[in-house]
């Protein structure tokens, strides 16, 4: 396919929904430095995307020439260039400091927007990223001021300072989603502690500078309220590991890009941050970042798996015309365009609640921290869901060529399939919106804000009736569990979470149609979503397949 078609016809939406939502000013300056970015991602980054994929991944070097261990792990030169670009645009530095043609801070916003367009080239190397926003968010609120100015210059860094890439060591093999079962032990030396044992699954290994990591101190508790947070540098000043061993590097199915390792603490130099015994709080608020991260890398796969489909269905010729041609390749392509629009703007509408929770402390309200945490809760578990799915149509509008490496498309399903795992699986995530329930009560909050939309909204009562229904189906379910006890409400709460987020991207889908072709948009994706039964004989996939498939001929003022 064409990689440089024009950035502006491709990203569309993206510059819609940033221009509304970003002031004038940094709207400017972010429309100019994204274009440069997308571009870098096609021209220079995907190549290298594949070359790590297949023949350049990460390598553990165990043992230098002496015998003596090293754990050192090697990545490709090409990587280490993607590494360097993709930090000096700001991508974690500028959430937090100034940018220097601004004289101002960016905010999430901008940089989730950068993190999507990387992730339709690497979504592999978007894992370290991620991992250096969580650390780079750690530091900057819960750190003492020492800690700040030793390790925040390097962590935020764009080419001033030496790149401290960032991680976050939870997993233990014990443990898993069960953090409270952890047992890495804190001793305290001095100034600072000592930690010993194990990480089971250490994700940018090696590579990170400094990882900020859960670990009990010797008097702590049990349970999740025993554990402190720790930054822990990966090597001394003398070059060596901080007593750090590298057991294995996991042969993972895709995301080989990011070197995720089997470690030992043996006896390594940590710092405290904050409270002792916060760990756990100060992580899951981290863990909120990286949710929103993941959703954002999900986007990036649907965008690439969609734009490939396309240009294959535009280009591929069968019984005597292009593909594209035919009225089911059509209905599929329009369809996973609703589907995509609606999520991009239902995500970065969910991406500017969660910049005003997470910079502004002071001010946030309980109910603007409980729909935070409900909407990343919801959107993260459907998108990674989706990027697997729009992944799949794309190998099938492919064919046979779909399933072949010498296309992008076997690497986009690979990489999509970690998505539902990292950062909490699909059941985690409902649990989460059943503890949101009862310590906010979101449920109420989340059907106000429905009944709200949907009384002020312009759309056809079909689809309104359709939303009113499933939210009464939501009210009858949640009445029902009430009451019950905790293996009844853990068994419903997927099919709760599952409603929740049906319905709240339906009615957005409502509330963005601002245009005839959002109008298209939103009936084709209701229309998918509640699986109406019998013939279609709108065929809107089809009768307006030029108009949803190319916007731009619309001359959006974008």
């Amino acid at each position: 396919m064409d990689e440089m078609k024009d950035f502006h016809q491709q990203e569309y939406l993206l510059l819609k929904i940033l221009k509304e939502k970003l002031d004038p000013e940094l709207y400017q300056y972010a429309e100019k430095e994204l274009e440069e970015f997308y571009h870098k991602c096609y021209q220079e980054f995907d190549p290298r995307a594949v070359h790590t994929d297949r023949e350049g991944q990460p390598r553990l070097i165990k043992y230098n020439r002496y015998g003596e261990d090293v754990s050192e792990i090697w990545v490709n030169e090409g990587y280490k260039k993607t590494v360097e670009d993709t930090y000096n645009t700001g991508i974690v530095g500028y959430v937090h400091k100034p940018i220097p043609d601004l004289g101002r801070k960016g905010n999430y916003l901008y940089s989730y927007a950068q993190g999507y367009l990387l992730s339709q080239v690497e979504p592999g190397f978007y894992c370290p990223v991620t991992l250096t926003m969580a650390v780079a968010y750690l530091i900057d609120e819960y750190a003492d001021e020492d800690l700040k100015r030793r390790f925040l210059p390097h962590v935020l860094s764009t080419g001033n300072e030496e790149l401290y890439e960032g991680a976050t060591f939870l997993t233990e093999r014990q443990g898993g989603s069960d953090v409270g079962a952890n047992e890495v032990k804190a001793v305290r030396d001095g100034d600072h502690y000592r930690l010993y044992g194990e990480k089971y699954f250490a994700s940018n290994s090696g590579q990170c500078g400094v990882a900020a990591v859960l670990a009990r101190t010797e008097e702590s508790k049990a349970g999740t309220k025993g554990l402190s947070l720790f930054l822990v540098p990966w090597k001394r000043d003398n070059g060596r590991t901080n007593h750090i061993k590298v057991r294995r590097l996991k042969d993972k199915l895709g995301v080989r890009a990011v070197p995720s390792a089997e470690i030992e603490l043996e006896g390594s130099e940590a710092y405290l941050v904050g409270e002792p015994d916060q760990g756990f709080y100060y992580m899951m608020e981290a863990l909120n970042l990286s949710r929103v991260c993941n959703a954002t890398a999900s986007l990036g796969i649907m965008k690439r798996a969609l734009k490939e489909g396309y240009a294959y269905a535009d280009e591929r010729e069968a019984f005597g015309q292009k593909i594209i041609q035919y009225p089911m390749v059509q209905e599929t392509l329009a369809n996973l365009q609703s589907r995509f629009e609606v999520q991009l703007s239902a995500l970065f509408e969910s991406i500017e609640l969660f910049d005003q929770v997470m910079r502004d402390r002071g001010s946030r309200t309980e109910e603007e921290v409980a729909m935070n945490r409900l909407l990343i809760a919801l959107l993260k578990a459907r998108t990674a869901k989706e990027a697997i799915d729009f992944s799949h149509e794309s190998i099938e509008l492919h064919g046979g060529n779909g399933y072949i490496e010498d296309f992008v498309t076997p690497r986009l399903l690979r990489d999509a399939q970690v998505l539902t795992v990292w950062e909490g699986t699909d059941n985690i995530l409902s649990l989460e919106v059943l503890r949101l329930m009862h310590k906010y009560r979101v449920h109420e909050i989340f059907i106000r804000e429905v009944e709200h939309h949907l009384s002020n909204v312009q759309a056809e009562e079909k689809y309104k009736e359709r939303i009113g229904h499933s939210l009464q189906e939501l009210k009858n379910m949640i009445a029902y569990i009430q009451g019950k006890n905790e293996s009844v409400q853990t068994y419903h709460s997927r099919r709760i979470a599952r409603f929740m987020t049906d319905i709240y991207l339906a009615t957005h889908a409502l509330k963005r149609s601002q245009t005839d072709r959002d109008q298209k948009i939103a009936a084709l994706f209701m229309d998918g979503l509640f699986h109406y039964q019998g013939l279609d004989d709108e065929r809107i996939a089809v009768e307006h397949f030029d108009e949803i498939m190319n916007p731009q001929k619309m001359k959006l003022n974008v």
